[in-house]
């Protein structure tokens, strides 16, 4: 029973639903490697941003606290317009993504619909992602420092504890950033920092 009990505190902890909008500490902004997310989920899909020369996309944009998240939260705002989710599928691969991540994320903001997306995309293109990613002709195998380094290099201002790289199946996933509401970095909390540890992880080209 106890660890019954510890599962679900630490469950409550990660995760809560329903939680006040507005209410959150700080952003992390969460930023997909196209290819890897193809390979593993897209393809077998047939997804639309699987089409597309995508390389670092928004995956979204989470309010979150110091320790854990809130999600789905009750808001006043109306659900974002379709033409507003499709408004979002350059950035963020297809305007399904969009529409899922205002459900999840964008409701616990505090911000209207057409607001959240303004500000996802202000932060998203306040980053600064590496043109040598793009670049790459053949899948290469690279420790997955090397990926947040090379983010250090082009963010003045962005350090070692305001960023982490996470992977998935071996393979490079995602970089996430910690932003204050004003889009600042800002040092991420603990349950963020988790580095991938991988010494060698593979990261395919822009298709």
């Amino acid at each position: 029973m106890r660890w019954l009990v510890a599962l679900l505190l630490t469950v409550s902890l990660a995760r809560a639903d329903g939680e006040e909008s507005g209410a959150f500490d700080y952003y992390v902004l969460s930023l997909s490697w196209s290819p890897t997310w193809c390979a593993l989920e897209g393809d077998a899909r047939d997804a639309e941003q699987c089409d597309a020369a995508h390389g670092w996309i928004l995956h979204g944009l989470w309010p979150q606290y110091h320790r854990g998240y809130p999600a789905f939260c009750p808001t006043s705002a109306p659900p974002p317009a379709r033409w507003e989710t499709a408004g979002m599928a350059d950035i963020m691969g297809s305007g399904g993504l969009a529409w899922h991540q205002w459900k999840k994320h964008g409701t616990c903001s505090g911000l209207a619909a057409g607001d959240y997306f303004r500000l996802a995309r202000t932060a998203f293109g306040n980053v600064t992602r590496p043109e040598v990613f793009r670049k790459l002709q053949a899948p290469v195998t690279l420790p997955a420092a090397l990926v947040e380094e090379a983010f250090i290099a082009e963010n003045p201002g962005l350090e070692p504890d305001m960023l982490t790289v996470t992977c998935d199946a071996g393979r490079i996933e995602e970089v996430r950033i910690c932003l204050s509401k004003g889009l600042d970095p800002v040092p991420c909390g603990s349950d963020v920092v988790k580095d991938c540890t991988l010494g060698s992880a593979l990261l395919d080209p822009v298709r």
